[in-house]
Formats: structure tokens, sequence, C-alpha cells
């Protein structure tokens, strides 16, 4: 191919009357080259020489990282965490350059954001991840404020698990918030709206757990899951940068991710990664946050709930509801307030 100069040049001395013969003998090329640029084709490109990238040795094993997590997707901050273990040299721009050439990511959703005082909301959520005999599910408990977060791995979602998680993430947070956002679980309520717009009828287990603890429930709106944004976020961010990772390492091996293995490596993954990160939102690091004010402003810890779990649902439902609990949630919040002074 000739050079940008030589295909103008050609041109000038066609203009100037020469012919095809004595063009092509001046510059030592071809008649059909000397014709193929006089047609126009225009000036010829030139190519940069492709460079060895710092990226070349690891694209085998992203390949087969990305086939092994599909249809899921494993971040790009996650790949890169696997491939400094390995002896990667290089940043993370030039890895989301190339992944981008294996899946395109997609846009996430925006969601509107309700922010509150420190000590004042958990979040809390269940997400399945897998149904059938080895079901697995697993307990997420976020602060409103801070954005630290608890995750416990579980075979059920049962009243005694379910309490059971809220105790050791009180621990975990080192205090108890004035309030906790549920959506609609069984486990929680059992006649929503019972007292009017707002007023329900919680679970008497349930309940008098919260009123032993000292912090109030409270309910996302009906179809409305995203009011406890903060949490469902972080169910997908598990999902996406601890869940797959570890599933995909396993499953070449033909070997699933269990209750025993998930929570032996998510304490880790917790104070290491997703506490110790900076938030998106916040743009702060929630253990930070957690630590330096938010843990000060929630409730002591209380000593472990005494009451019994009666294991017969038919005998829980048909058992009567003790006086004190048919009144309004207005009246135990300030019970709530009461002792809190």
């Amino acid at each position: 191919m000739l050079v940008a100069e030589e295909a103008v040049e050609i041109r000038v001395l066609r203009r100037q009357g020469k012919s095809i013969r004595e063009i092509a003998r001046m510059l030592n090329v071809s008649r059909n080259t000397v014709r193929r640029y006089l047609r126009g084709e225009g000036l010829p490109r030139y190519t940069r020489e492709a460079r060895p990238s710092k990226l070349d040795r690891y694209k085998q094993y992203l390949a087969e990282r990305v086939r092994a997590a599909a249809p899921e997707w494993i971040p790009a901050t996650v790949l890169l965490r696997e491939l400094k273990a390995l002896g990667y040299p290089g940043g993370i721009s030039i890895l989301k350059g190339h992944l981008a050439t294996l899946k395109p990511v997609a846009k996430a959703e925006p969601l509107i954001r309700f922010e509150t005082e420190p000590g004042r909301q958990m979040q809390v959520d269940f997400a399945t991840i897998r149904r059938g005999r080895d079901r697995l599910s697993v307990f997420i408990a976020t602060l409103g404020w801070s954005r630290a977060s608890y995750v416990e791995f579980v075979t059920d979602e049962r009243m005694e698990t379910l309490l059971g998680c809220h105790e050791r993430a009180f621990y975990f947070f080192g205090g108890i918030p004035r309030e906790v956002l549920y959506d609609n679980m069984r486990t929680v309520v059992t006649d929503r709206d019972r007292y009017g717009p707002g007023l329900h009828r919680y679970n008497r287990t349930f309940l008098d757990f919260a009123h032993h603890h000292g912090f109030v429930p409270r309910l996302c709106r009906p179809y409305r899951a995203k009011t406890k944004g903060k949490v469902e976020r972080f169910i997908r961010y598990l999902r996406a940068s601890f869940y797959l990772p570890l599933a995909s390492q396993l499953s070449p091996e033909g070997l699933k991710v269990d209750r025993d293995t998930a929570n032996a490596r998510v304490g880790t993954w917790l104070r290491e990664v997703a506490n110790a990160r900076v938030h998106a939102t916040t743009g702060e690091v929630p253990l930070v946050r957690l630590v330096e004010l938010e843990r000060e402003r929630l409730r002591p810890i209380a000593t472990p709930w005494p009451g019994a779990i009666l294991q017969n649902a038919h005998a829980q439902r048909a058992a009567p509801i003790p006086r004190g609990y048919q009144h309004s949630l207005k009246v135990y919040e300030e019970l709530i307030a009461a002792e809190a002074r």
C-alpha cells in the first residue's frame, strides 16, 4: 500500500498530463496501483501496530469466569481482585474495556432515595438463592444511615430463624435501631391495615420479640418493595459480588454453595469488601460511618429474647391474641418511647 504522499503525487502527475505508464515508471509501482488511486478510492490510512496488552495472558481466565457465571454477571471490581491475586499488573479501565466485549453492562434502574438519621432505621429482607430440597436463602439487614450490612445464609425462613438472625445482626452492629422496615413477611404481619390505614396487626410472637428488644416494626407500602431500597440494592450487590463468584468457583468441581460454606466466607467478605468499600451513595465507608457515629445512636443490646415459639402453626392461629396486642401501633410506639425515657 502506498503512503498518502505517494497517492497525492499520482493524482498531481496525472493532472500534469502524465500517462499511467509514465507515472507507474516514475514511482516504481504497477499500473493497476496507479489506476486504483486515480479512481478516487481515497488516501491510504496509517495503521498502528498492535501492542501487547497487560491483560492478554488473563483473557482466557476471564472468558472462563464469565461462562461459569452466565447468565449472571460478575462485576469488574470482583474480577480485578481475582486478577491481582494472579499477578495482573494493570488497572480496572483496561479490564472494563475488555469485559464490555464479552457482555454489555445493563443500566441500573433509578431508585428514589429516602434518607434516615443515624440509629433510626434498619431494613431487613430474606432473598431466596435456591429452591427445592437443598434450599438456600439469605437474611440481610442494612442500617439506613451508615449502610453497614449484616448477612447470614439460612436453609429456611421460619420464625425461629428470623428472630435468631435479628439478634445476631444486633450483636454485629453493636446496638438496636429504633425501627426496622419489612415487606409483607408472614412471620412479621398477620393482618395488614387491621386497625386502619398503616395500622397493622403483627404476628404476636414477633411483636413480643420486638417489644423485648425495643424497636418498632414498619412495613413497606404494598407492591412497593423499593421502599426499602437500601437492602434491595444490597441484595443485588451481594449476589454479584459474593455469591456468584463463589458459586462459579465451585461449579467446575460439581459443587454447590451450601449454608456452611457461604457463612464461613461471608464474614470476611463483609469485613474486607462490603462494609469496607466507599459506598456509591454516601461517598463514605459504611464501617467508618457505623463506628464513628451510628453505633452510638443505637439502643443498647437487650438480653436474649426469652419467649417461646409455637411449632404448630394451626395452634398459633387458633390461640387467643392477648388483649395488649390488640391496640394500634401508635400505642405500641408510645410504650417504646416511654421505656426509652
